[in-house]
């Protein structure tokens, strides 16, 4: 048995048994059903304890990366857009009843839970058969996915209650926000243990390693040096610091072809740190919600997903998005994030209506005289194809494709924006091995917009260029601001030149189209407010944050 099958049983298993504590809560200060995994018969072996972490890699995330990641990830942070579909975060009028940002807090919380129930049981329940190290290794990835989940916590919605033990919240009554300075603090501890208890090498294929939490922890110092106002050096020389380790001591790479890092035969590749790891029959095995469910929304039609799904035929790259790109023939980070009319996919299978199989060609939808065009530039990160193209793990609404947490492009860019200002140099080193992969000219200086620019090109559709503008809002809001309001999210034309074989697109907005384009940000919107639900059940949540009180940690 591999250990990439041994680990999938283990999701499975563990599943199984915490399928009720996995489930969605209506309330986040719900306390966890106490039926599961809990008690003196369990985690009495390595490989209990390994099972109970398993779920921390999957079932946890799935309410935010089924929709909210690309919903709030990309279209607030403007470079997806929509005719109809995620409108209220593409606008940036998410409201306390939109359904991303429910479904965000819920997910963040529902992580929270259960890597606190993970380490309190771990402390409580652990048999004498457990190593030490196993032991550790289960609280280490328990506190990783609490930091991460704080850390979306924190910069969608600013001061947020920091909770270690669920089930005491039945008899506490005066949970409050806690002040973002101290959740920093509280995630930055939750990283570093899980630096000084993890692995250099993986227990089990997929599984976090003491790398994985050292780019974490870079991560994390970049964004909190500006949580004061303006950007701590200290917080950024030790952002460079743990993101130089990663980059000389962790063996990961860079994958050859920009493409290749989003097909499920390259699952946990050379330059994965850390990801997400979905089994894709996940529904049909009873367990709804270990399975990657991207696919269903993001793909323009079920003619390449070989199923009833395949609803995203109207979102696409934003025209800010596009306008990014140094070239969008050449730049091959465009073709493997979004979809233009006429472009062949090799390892993708388009079965049309009344048609036979065949590799994809992108088809244009519309005339406009003897003009072909779409008007999406329809995504393609994420997207995998059918059953056929994935050694038949594809389902309806199910992949097995990783979701990333962290790879080895994105250390290189902490790194460079780490060191922009006290050494240049390395940090136009390490942007240029990013271009240099994605196909594009060398520069001859890097600014904080070159890595800014980067930085939204190579994680495109990944969730990340919201939090690009959180972690610049910190220490510069009027920037973060301009930015945002003068991203042209309006609708456009692509046309290609020749169908088929298009060698050159023209991106064109037609005279008659009248739709809105720009949307103001400011301070009154920038942050996402607390889901109206979660306000009515835990009034406290309106008042004034308060410092966290780190005497009460263990």
């Amino acid at each position: 048995m591999t250990t990439n099958t041994k680990f999938q049983k283990l999701v499975l298993g563990a599943a199984l048994l915490l399928g009720g504590m996995v489930s969605c809560s209506e309330d986040f200060l719900d306390r966890p059903p106490l039926d599961a995994i809990v008690d003196a018969n369990f985690y009495k072996t390595d490989d209990q304890i390994l099972a109970a972490s398993a779920p921390l890699y999957n079932m946890v995330w799935f309410a935010y990366n089924d929709k909210a990641s690309h919903g709030i990830g990309d279209a607030r942070g403007g470079t997806l857009t929509s005719g109809s579909y995620q409108l209220e975060n593409v606008r940036f009028n998410t409201t306390g009843e939109t359904a991303e940002n429910g479904a965000s807090w819920r997910a963040f919380y529902n992580v929270v839970a259960q890597s606190n129930s993970l380490i309190n049981n771990i402390n409580a329940y652990a048999g004498e058969e457990v190593t030490d190290r196993i032991k550790n290794h289960g609280i280490a990835e328990g506190r990783f996915m609490r930091g991460l989940a704080y850390s979306y916590l924190v910069q969608n919605w600013g001061p947020v209650p920091i909770i270690t033990n669920n089930t005491a919240l039945l008899q506490d009554t005066t949970i409050a926000r806690n002040t973002e300075e101290t959740v920093w603090q509280f995630i930055i501890k939750d990283f570093r243990y899980a630096v000084e208890n993890l692995p250099e090498n993986s227990v089990l294929k997929g599984r976090l390693t003491k790398w994985s939490a050292e780019g974490m922890l870079a991560k994390m110092y970049l964004t909190k040096a500006g949580v004061s106002g303006s950007r701590n050096q200290s917080d950024l020389d030790s952002a460079a610091y743990f993101a130089k380790r990663v980059i000389d001591n962790s063996g990961a790479s860079l994958m050859p072809e920009y493409e290749d890092l989003f097909k499920t035969a390259n699952n946990n590749n050379v330059e994965t740190l850390a990801a997400l790891q979905w089994v894709y029959n996940a529904g049909q095995a009873g367990q709804w919600g270990a399975q990657n469910s991207v696919q269903a929304f993001l793909a323009f039609g079920s003619e390449i997903t070989g199923f009833g799904d395949g609803w995203g035929g109207d979102i696409g790259a934003s025209k800010w998005m596009l306008d990014m790109y140094d070239d969008l023939v050449f730049d091959k980070r465009r073709k493997g994030s979004f979809m233009f009319p006429g472009e062949h996919y090799s390892y993708i299978t388009q079965v049309p209506p009344g048609g036979s199989a065949q590799p994809l060609e992108v088809p244009a939808r519309s005339l406009d005289g003897s003009r072909a065009y779409n008007s999406r530039a329809w995504v393609k990160k994420y997207v995998v194809g059918r059953p056929e193209d994935n050694d038949g793990k594809v389902v309806q609404q199910g992949t097995e494709i990783n979701t990333y947490i962290l790879r080895l492009a994105d250390v290189y860019l902490t790194y460079a924006e780490a060191v922009l200002d006290k050494n240049p140099g390395e940090a136009l080193k390490y942007v240029n091995l990013v271009r240099k992969r994605a196909g594009v000219n060398a520069l001859t200086s890097v600014t904080w917009q070159d890595v800014f620019e980067e930085r939204i090109k190579e994680f495109a559709m990944e969730g990340q260029a919201w939090y690009e503008f959180t972690k610049l809002e910190y220490y510069d809001p009027a920037k973060a601001y301009s930015i945002l309001s003068n991203q042209d999210r309006g609708t456009f034309r692509i046309y290609a030149d020749q169908i088929p074989d298009p060698t050159l697109w023209e991106i064109e907005i037609p005279e008659s189209d009248t739709s809105p384009r720009f949307f103001t940000v400011s301070e009154s919107n920038f942050k996402i407010p607390i889901p109206s639900s979660e306000l009515s059940r835990a009034p406290n949540l309106r008042k004034p944050a308060v410092p966290y009180d780190f005497s009460a940690d263990n």
